[in-house]
């Protein structure tokens, strides 16, 4: 698994623009440039609750501790994604929605899972990271199911000092 102080493999997301598919690379994002990257699992509930909510509604002080974009990642197809940031406001606040349908970037940093009796496979365990010119510097991943503890905003926020 992808650990602090590695370089982010590079892969390609997707997201539904307004005129249609988007695409580029973990490497364009984050080049030259201080961002947070946080992985849900991918359901609906996620982006109401934990990680997403407290992430878009303290944006400006993370902005003011030099974060230059928020993206929200999910091994989901770009329309799931595009729905998830306009139900919940997370578009309209600033949060970049990113796609990894297939699971690439999720699996090469070694967060995805499978729960296949749920018919989850390729899934992203809840994390947040700091990366910083592609080099991940602080990174927290949720190590119990169904809590959002160490991922929330709060935590995040509170590691930049």
């Amino acid at each position: 698994a992808i650990s602090q102080g590695d370089k982010l493999p590079d892969a390609v997301l997707r997201r539904m623009g307004d005129d249609g598919p988007e695409e580029t690379t973990i490497a364009a994002l984050t080049a030259g440039r201080k961002i947070i990257l946080f992985g849900l699992l991918a359901l609906y509930a996620d982006l109401f609750i934990g990680p997403c909510s407290i992430l878009y509604s303290n944006q400006d002080a993370y902005f003011e501790k030099g974060i230059e974009e928020i993206i929200c990642l999910a091994v989901n197809d770009v329309h799931i994604m595009r729905q998830w940031g306009d139900a919940t406001g997370a578009t309209a606040a600033g949060l970049s929605m990113w796609a990894d349908p297939a699971s690439e970037f999720t699996t090469a940093i070694g967060m995805n899972f499978d729960v296949k009796v749920l018919g989850f496979y390729g899934r992203s365990s809840r994390y947040a990271m700091i990366v910083e010119d592609g080099t991940v510097t602080q990174l927290n991943q949720e190590i119990q199911r169904g809590v959002c503890d160490i991922t929330g905003g709060e935590a995040l926020l509170e590691s930049l000092g």
